[in-house]
């Protein structure tokens, strides 16, 4: 992305604005799987909460920030979420994206993006029609 992108553009990665607002105020805290960086405030007002926030690696898309960094960043513990996580369950699946709008989402058989076949409907349907 060249420099006007990065200067006007906020939904790939953060802007120009962003990152030295970001190199002035922030501390970086972590890095998750996806490349995601998170921050938190250097100085902290008496009386304010202190205010976490993350820099995307790629398109700005909240589904990409996992779930234990959710957790920090809306400050439902203060511990970063690799010193007091246990270990993943080998049950657990891997993270998948939010396709929704993508070429890649789920289209059921029928639907018309699949060219809307459908299996025939069985003697049980019957079409309504209004009463004359």
């Amino acid at each position: 992305m060249g420099i006007l992108g990065k200067i006007f553009t906020w939904w790939d990665g953060a802007t120009i604005g962003t990152m030295l607002w970001t190199s002035r105020k922030g501390e970086r805290v972590g890095e998750d799987s996806f490349g995601n960086a998170y921050y938190r405030s250097k100085k902290v007002k008496d009386g304010e909460r202190e205010r976490r926030w993350v820099i995307y690696n790629g398109a700005n898309d909240a589904s990409r920030v996992p779930s234990e960094w959710h957790g920090w960043l809306h400050q439902s513990y203060d511990e970063v979420p690799e010193s007091h996580l246990p270990p993943p369950r080998i049950w657990e699946k891997d993270y998948v994206p939010n396709m929704t709008g993508t070429a890649s989402a789920y289209r059921p058989s029928g639907a018309l993006e699949r060219g809307a076949k459908r299996a025939a409907a069985s003697g049980d349907y019957e079409a309504w029609s209004p009463e004359d």
